[in-house]
């Protein structure tokens, strides 16, 4: 094998990169006449379950709300949400669909799982295939596509805010909640779950099967073992929705590593396509409701761009591998002059998914909120899980969570219209509206909230004594597993440098509340960005005006993105993968 990227690899990128630009355009264009109000075919079939929803909850569409009313509505929603779910695992071992009659969690799990599912993090600090019965996975399923749900539904609030003139309300909560559902996240998982099962990913309820082993072995104590338990459940519908909802986590605990949920390369494939899809998708329809087809664009350019330049590091991190191996002659090849790993870095990696793929997926799901992994991340070079942590650390703007990487990225957008205006003299404006001190207030918060939050919860970790216990590996990747689990819970990502033994009270509790925050303070001040700019007037283009759609604008987002991660996280990634970077190289010129 050769560690240099090969056409087969080139092609392999090219065709999930052009995938998934090429679907985000049509379903860009189908969710922009969901949410304007235009008939769609899909309404034809879910219009009337819609509107006996409605009927039912008593609830009238049509009455709009302010933004405050709506931060509440959702905010009160979420709540019950995560107290039903809180409830539904204490208790499962008294409720059916639980064949292998698991008991209830305890309560500091309960509370980190719950907080963590309807958040959209998937943060899973538990053996799924031993801790949760069908019912729970089940629940922790149609919970997923409420946490996606949500997310949508602050978006279109934010649109309506961008594009409306002298407003007092930016849409309900509840239209946009439904909406959401019925008519994109549930029909595009019923058919991803059909494709996935079509591949071998399970779907049933059956007890755990126990098979016979082709070739007899001993456990620790010296006893022969010659059975494996398989477990079973439905796993195909768990997995479609995680995907596309930019949930993450698994039905099992080693997520779309495992067989059972990704048993193929079209799998892979198809599951990576659903991570990206809706996320880029939302840029077309943004153009598409704001009359503006070059503002989506540039965003969708902007998140391209990002995406290209990370795997452009973590591909050739991970084809190379760790030079210490090739330097004892375990394993090299002689490229340049230089030392590799002939197969590159495949510890943690599945052999039918390779280098590659695994980094494409790592990139994926580290740029938005999904969090699930095909490969240990915590197994990545040094350079590999940096590319990670600094994906998250960007404010996972990278075509981000379903609803939230957009939003992060208009945030992104209004800072650079205000600092670029201010430095060439022109009026800080996007998209008619004036950028003024509420809404520049409000964006700082934003981007200021994750920072604060992770290095708070990290500092608090190094230096208690139950915070370092969970420490497998220590030294500065030690360091780098504990910045990564506040970094993903504060982001709502959920995945994890597995070395880090997180199921305990003291991790439970703390990345409980981290993630709670990290999650609805962003919406409290994106909402409040929402309604000023609903209720401003509209100010026509003048020669002063900063144009936004330019590719000078694009880059200027670009450059403002990178520094604010620079600045927050810099000191922080240098006391992890890159003081492990220089110490793998210092290591292998020593040896």
């Amino acid at each position: 094998m050769n560690t240099l990227m090969t056409g087969s690899d080139a092609l392999q990128i090219f065709l999930f990169i052009g995938t998934v630009l090429g679907l985000a355009w049509p379903l860009g264009h189908y969710m922009a006449r969901v949410f304007s109000g235009k008939p769609t075919l899909v309404g034809r079939i879910v219009g009337p379950v819609e509107r006996g929803l409605y009927r039912l909850a008593g609830v009238d569409p049509s009455r709009e709300m302010g933004w405050k009313g709506y931060t509440l509505t959702l905010l009160v929603f979420n709540v019950f949400a995560i107290l039903f779910l809180f409830l539904i695992l204490l208790v499962q071992g008294h409720l059916p669909l639980n064949p292998e009659k698991f008991p209830g969690t305890t309560v500091d799990l309960a509370f980190n799982t719950a907080g963590s599912f309807v958040t959209s993090t998937e943060w899973q600090s538990y053996v799924g295939e031993s801790t949760m019965s069908y019912l729970s996975d089940m629940t922790l399923t149609g919970i997923d596509f409420l946490g996606a749900a949500t997310g949508m539904a602050v978006l279109f609030a934010l649109i309506r805010g961008v594009v409306r003139r002298n407003a007092q309300t930016i849409g309900n909560f509840w239209y946009d909640l439904t909406r959401s559902i019925l008519y994109v996240l549930l029909p595009l998982s019923l058919v991803l779950s059909v494709l996935l099962v079509s591949q071998g990913v399970i779907q049933n309820f059956s007890p755990y099967k126990d098979v016979p082993l082709v070739s007899v072995i001993k456990d620790s104590s010296g006893k022969p073992v010659v059975t494996q338990t398989l477990p079973m459940g439905p796993a195909a519908s768990m997995v479609a929705i995680k995907q596309l909802g930019t949930n993450g986590g698994g039905f099992f605990n080693v997520n779309s590593a495992h067989p059972f949920e990704n048993p193929t390369g079209l799998s892979d494939f198809l599951e990576m396509v659903a991570v990206l899809l809706i996320p880029a998708a939302l840029c077309i329809t943004y153009g598409a409701m704001v009359g503006s087809w070059r503002q989506g664009l540039m965003i969708l350019a902007a998140m391209t761009i990002l995406y290209v330049l990370a795997i452009g590091i973590m591909i050739p991190a991970e084809q190379a591998g760790n030079p210490l191996l090739a330097k004892l002659g375990v394993d090299q090849l002689a490229h340049s002059g230089l030392l590799a790993q002939s197969g590159g870095n495949m510890e943690g990696k599945e052999v039918r998914f390779g280098a590659v793929n695994s980094s494409l997926w790592a990139a994926a799901i580290t740029g938005t909120s999904n969090g699930s992994v095909n490969a240990m991340i915590d197994s990545f070079t040094p350079l590999g899980g940096f590319v990670a942590l600094g994906l998250m650390d960007l404010g996972e703007v990278v075509f981000g969570g379903v609803g939230t990487g957009m939003n992060g990225m208009l945030v992104f957008v209004i800072i650079s219209v205000f600092l670029g205006g201010l430095m060439v003299g022109r009026t800080p404006e996007y998209m008619g509206k004036k950028i003024e001190i509420f809404e520049m207030k409000m964006a700082s918060l934003v981007i200021l909230y994750m920072p604060i939050l992770v290095l708070f919860g990290t500092a608090v970790a190094v230096v208690s004594k139950a915070g370092l216990a969970g420490i497998e590996n220590p030294g500065a990747h030690g360091f780098s597993e504990i910045l990564y689990a506040f970094t993903e819970a504060a982001n709502n990502n959920g995945s994890a440098f597995a070395g880090l033994s997180a199921n305990t009270p003291f991790y439970n509790w703390l990345l409980g509340a981290v993630l709670l925050l990290g999650r609805y303070l962003p919406i409290v001040f994106i909402l409040a960005i929402a309604g000023s700019l609903a209720g401003k007037k509209h100010v026509p283009a003048s020669p002063g005006t900063l144009a936004t759609t330019t590719p000078l604008f694009l880059f200027w987002l670009l450059f403002v993105i990178a520094v604010v991660a620079a600045l927050n996280f810099i000191p922080a990634l240098s006391l992890g993968p890159v003081v492990e970077h220089v110490q793998m190289l210092k290591l292998a010129a020593v040896h």
